[in-house]
């Protein structure tokens, strides 16, 4: 159990440590949903096709719609991630790691990945959706 701000990363007993994600978080304070964060830039404009490089706009995409709300990704407490090709982000998943900390530093909040057939936006290769908490008062 690790207290981060109003965040508590929830961690069993004798489980083992889980790699890039946590199991659960408790948090409270605002809450900031985002909608699912795709690779395409502010303008709706996909600059690259490349799995990691969607990954990375994707994830700034996330933050800045957090931050619009006051946040860091200190705040996020819930990542969920959609790919198409499970293949190409199993391949890719040390790439995939270094730009997800390039982007959101070493905050592992609970995450899920799920492999699906299609997106909305056909250039799309993954999208993400977050959830966020923000401490109410600064002392938070």
């Amino acid at each position: 159990m690790t207290d981060i701000h109003s965040l508590q990363v929830l961690q069993p007993p004798g489980w083992a440590q889980p790699r890039g994600f946590a199991n659960g978080v408790a948090a409270r304070g605002r809450l900031v949903f985002t909608a699912g964060m795709i690779g395409w830039n502010s303008q709706q404009v996909f600059e690259t096709d490349d799995f990691v490089e969607q990954t990375r706009q994707a994830l700034r995409n996330v933050l800045a719609v957090v931050a619009e709300a006051g946040g860091g990704p200190e705040h996020l407490v819930r990542l969920t991630w959609f790919i198409t090709d499970k293949p190409a982000y199993l391949a890719q998943q040390r790439q995939i790691g270094a730009v997800y900390r390039e982007v959101l530093g070493r905050h592992y909040p609970a995450m899920s990945v799920v492999a699906v057939s299609a997106l909305m936006e056909d250039r799309a290769k993954v999208e993400i959706e977050g959830l966020a908490v923000i401490p109410e008062n600064a002392e938070d």
